[in-house]
């Protein structure tokens, strides 16, 4: 997992162009992939960073994978090839809404831009055809409970939590967000490791 500190996480956004939100309870979602990532590994971060009622800088960083495991790299479920969120920022991504008709989760409601790994092998390819539109690529745990060792069938390109109960606090501070702004909304800002400009967090 990359852990970045509030002020690594608003340079990287700044360097980047990306809107870094500083309303009290505006959520800044976002993902890190690591340099090497490797199929099945949550070797990743998805985090929030947002400004509390009280006026505190607040951030929460979970280990997750932004990738497809390799389950769905060799069984890809589109012809075109297995999807890979591109790194990049989202607007309005994702709301809550339930993940295959499932459980609650995030859900995407916005485009996004993917790359297609089409060689059915079990490592990431990043070289692939790009698109862009809505794939269902949600923001999802792993297990129903505990902590998931590896990635398994969990992700077909979604972004995935490697604990049940850090999806649970992601939506209960989407639900918060919602309350208090009234939007359901969140933007999604997907960043790569070897692009960081502020260097990981001590």
């Amino acid at each position: 997992m990359i852990a970045l500190s509030w002020p690594q996480l608003r340079a990287e956004f700044t360097h980047l162009g990306f809107p870094f939100f500083g309303s009290p309870l505006s959520l800044n979602l976002f993902g890190i992939r690591a340099a090497n990532p490797r199929a099945g590994c949550f070797d990743d971060t998805i985090g929030l960073a947002w400004i509390d009622l009280d006026g505190h800088q607040q951030l929460l960083q979970f280990p997750a994978t932004t990738d497809p495991g390799a389950y769905y790299l060799t069984h890809p479920l589109n012809s075109s090839g297995t999807a890979i969120l591109a790194p990049g920022h989202y607007p309005a991504m994702y709301r809550p809404g339930l993940h295959r008709g499932r459980y609650r989760a995030l859900v995407q409601a916005g485009p996004c831009t993917v790359i297609r790994d089409r060689n059915r092998d079990d490592r990431l390819d990043f070289t692939g055809r790009r698109q862009t539109g809505w794939f269902g690529i949600n923001l999802h745990r792993a297990a129903a409970r505990g902590t998931t060792l590896t990635v398994g069938p969990h992700s077909a390109g979604c972004q995935v939590v490697q604990r049940a109960a850090d999806l649970s606090a992601i939506l209960a501070l989407v639900d918060l967000q919602a309350k208090h702004l009234g939007t359901p909304q969140v933007s999604y800002t997907l960043l790569y490791e070897p692009e960081l400009v502020s260097g990981r967090a001590s």
